[in-house]
């Protein structure tokens, strides 16, 4: 069923995002990347793939100018893949924006409880995350406004409805919101792949539910980790965790009880990849390490994860009528992104 529905506007889609594919940075590209010492030699370097979104920039322009503008070629194409796709599709692309979305609310209401100026709250807000109702949020006198605003006015209304009341919108509880948020979020999306008509027993399930759970695991994993020595009380860490994963219900029951790396380690041993990673950065058991880790190469646990993640972005563009090769070649344009900060900040 996918291939004939993927064809109609899908697979329009699909050609189109396979020839921004053809955009992305080389592997040359890459090594060259990370010899540059100026924005200029960046701004060189990028100039295959993002030409005119750069060619206007000053001589030497800021890092937040170089990647406002990168954000703008991705945010430009981004959009009129949206505005091609119909029905399920459009659905599929608009559950890419939700992320976006609460990084931004998070941002608001972290800004509302500091008092920062709207404006520049506004301005900081991913564009993919924009909804319309977005700057009424701003306009709360206090969080309780706030919180009756986003219940009632976006798009993740839902992911609050029975998860979170306006008090736990504090300093303290943030990141809980933002974890309570992605948690609800992912389980919305896996659920929406997999039962589906137009995507159920296709590729897009099979690719996306894979690339769903890793990310869910690997949540799960992290907000552990970040949870010793904090408050954060172990019932409410299980809380947070995602209901579907590799790890999931056993692994995620083991990650509950964790009172250390060790018993992280020993939640992961089941699934072969993350063990890999516990054992290349040192986290297992006498491996030393501690926290998330390091290698012998100086790798951290949070960049086996993100090497994985791009591994499965470009396996997914091996595969044909699915709009999964969206979601890869977003996670490939932010790769060029934060590689290009990090070679200029560091």
């Amino acid at each position: 069923m996918e291939g004939l529905f993927f064809n109609v506007d899908g697979g329009y889609i699909e050609g189109i995002v396979r020839g921004y594919r053809n955009s992305l940075l080389t592997s040359q590209n890459y090594s060259n990347l990370t010899q540059c010492e100026t924005v200029d030699d960046v701004k060189l370097q990028l100039g295959p793939a993002y030409g005119d979104f750069l060619a206007s920039l000053a001589p030497n322009p800021s890092t937040s100018a170089l990647a406002g503008r990168m954000t703008d070629k991705l945010v430009a194409e981004f959009r009129y893949l949206l505005a091609q796709a119909t029905g399920s599709n459009a659905k599929f692309l608009q559950y890419l924006t939700y992320g976006y979305m609460i990084d931004n609310i998070a941002l608001l209401i972290t800004g509302t409880l500091h008092e920062r100026d709207t404006r520049e709250l506004l301005e900081r807000c991913h564009p993919l995350g924009w909804f319309e109702t977005l700057p009424v949020l701003c306009v709360a006198t206090n969080i309780e406004e706030l919180y009756n605003s986003v219940l009632v006015e976006t798009p993740l209304a839902p992911y609050f409805k029975g998860s979170l009341s306006h008090q736990d919108l504090d300093e303290l509880n943030i990141e809980i919101v933002r974890n309570t948020l992605y948690k609800n979020y992912l389980e919305d999306f896996h659920n929406f792949v997999c039962t589906n008509p137009d995507f159920k027993g296709t590729p897009t399930q099979e690719v996306m539910s894979e690339i769903l759970q890793f990310e869910a695991d690997r949540r799960a994993i992290n907000i552990t980790l970040n949870s010793f020595g904090t408050e954060l009380s172990k019932q409410e860490r299980r809380k947070l965790y995602p209901e579907f994963g590799k790890l999931y219900p056993e692994g995620s029951l083991m990650l509950s009880r964790a009172d250390d790396v060790e018993g992280v380690t020993l939640a992961v041993s089941a699934v072969a990849d993350y063990k890999g990673f516990f054992d290349a950065v040192g986290l297992t058991q006498g491996g030393g390490g501690g926290g998330m880790g390091g290698g012998g190469d100086g790798k951290s646990l949070e960049d086996m994860f993100y090497q994985k993640e791009m591994e499965m972005s470009k396996v997914a563009f091996t595969r044909q009528f699915t709009p999964a090769v969206v979601y890869a070649w977003m996670r490939l344009k932010e790769q060029v992104s934060a590689l290009s900060i990090f070679v200029l900040l560091h």
